[in-house]
C-alpha cells in the first residue's frame, strides 16, 4: 500500500503563527481599564474581572481554530469531511501559552517562554495535519505527538492558573472543560477516528473533583498540576485500554505505574 508524505503549505502556516503570536505581542503594549462582573451570594461575595488579556485569550483561540481549519483544508486526503477533530488542540494550545505569557514580565524569560510557544504551535498544526490521512506514514507517531502535547498543555495549564491564585469557583470549570477537549481528543486518535463523548465526561467530571478537593491544599503550583495530571491520563490510558479489546488487568497496568510515578513526583515537590 503505498504511503503518503504530505505537509501543510509553508506560507500558510507561517502567515497563522504570526498573527496568533503578533496578537499576544501586541496585548503586551495595550492597557485598557478592566471591568468587574460581581454577584453576592449568602456568604460569599464572587467576582470576575473582564479585561482586554480576556478578550484577547478568547480571539486568539477562535483565531486559531479558524486558521487550523483554512490549514487543513489544502489537505488532498480530507476531501468533504469536516476538520472539527482538528481545531481543539490547537486552539487548546494557543489559549494555554497566552496565560504564562500574560504573567511573566516583559524579559529574556518572557521572550523565551514566547518562541518556545510560537514553536509548539506550529508542532501541534503540523501534527495535527499529518494526522489528517491515516495513509501516512507518519500519522501514529504524529499521533502519538499530539496526546503527548495535550496532557503537557493541561500540566501547564493546572500550573499557570495555580500560579495565578484563581478561585476555587474558576479553576474548577476551567480545568474541567479542558480535561474534557484533552481526553476526548486523546480518546479520538488512540480509537482511530471513534469518538467517546461520555467516556470523556466522566474523566472531566472525576478530575474536576480532585481539582475542588487540592484547591485548598497547600500545594506548590508544580505538584497541584502534577496531581491533576495523573488522574487525568491514567483514566484516559485506562478507557482507551478497555476499548481497544484488554482485560480490565492488562489495562490497568500502564495507567497505574503512571499515576503512581506523576504522584510521587508531585509529593516530592510539594
Amino acid at each position: 500500500m503505498l504511503k503518503t508524505r504530505n505537509l501543510p503549505d509553508a506560507e500558510r502556516l507561517s502567515v497563522l503563527a504570526a498573527t496568533i503570536l503578533l496578537a499576544y505581542a501586541l496585548a503586551r503594549f495595550v492597557n485598557l481599564p478592566g471591568y468587574e462582573l460581581a454577584i453576592q451570594l449568602p456568604g460569599v461575595y464572587l467576582s470576575v474581572e473582564i479585561n482586554v488579556r480576556t478578550f484577547v485569550t478568547l480571539l486568539v483561540a477562535g483565531l486559531t481554530a479558524s486558521g487550523a481549519d483554512w490549514l487543513l483544508r489544502d489537505h488532498p486526503a480530507l476531501g468533504d469531511r469536516s476538520t472539527l477533530e482538528h481545531w481543539l488542540l490547537p486552539a487548546l494550545t494557543a489559549w494555554v501559552i497566552g496565560i504564562p505569557l500574560f504573567q511573566t514580565p516583559p524579559g529574556p524569560i518572557w521572550w523565551a517562554g514566547f518562541a518556545l510557544g510560537g514553536g509548539l504551535l506550529m508542532l501541534v498544526l503540523v501534527a495535527e495535519y499529518i494526522a489528517v490521512d491515516p495513509e501516512d506514514i507518519r500519522q501514529p507517531p504524529a499521533a502519538a505527538g499530539l496526546i503527548a502535547v495535550s496532557f503537557a498543555l493541561y500540566l501547564a495549564l493546572c500550573f499557570s492558573l495555580r500560579f495565578a491564585g484563581w478561585r476555587l469557583f474558576l479553576i474548577v470549570p476551567a480545568l474541567t472543560l479542558t480535561a474534557f477537549l484533552v481526553s476526548l481528543r486523546a480518546l479520538h486518535l488512540r480509537l482511530h477516528g471513534q469518538w467517546a463523548f461520555m467516556e470523556a465526561a466522566i474523566i472531566a467530571l472525576i478530575v474536576g473533583q480532585f481539582a475542588a478537593a487540592f484547591h485548598y491544599w497547600p500545594l506548590s503550583p508544580v505538584s497541584f498540576g502534577m496531581l491533576l495530571l495523573g488522574p487525568a491520563y491514567g483514566l484516559t490510558s485506562l478507557i482507551a485500554g478497555l476499548k481497544e479489546g484488554e482485560t480490565l488487568r492488562q489495562a490497568i497496568v500502564e495507567p497505574g505505574i503512571i499515576l503512581v510515578l506523576v504522584w510521587g513526583v508531585a509529593v516530592w515537590f510539594r
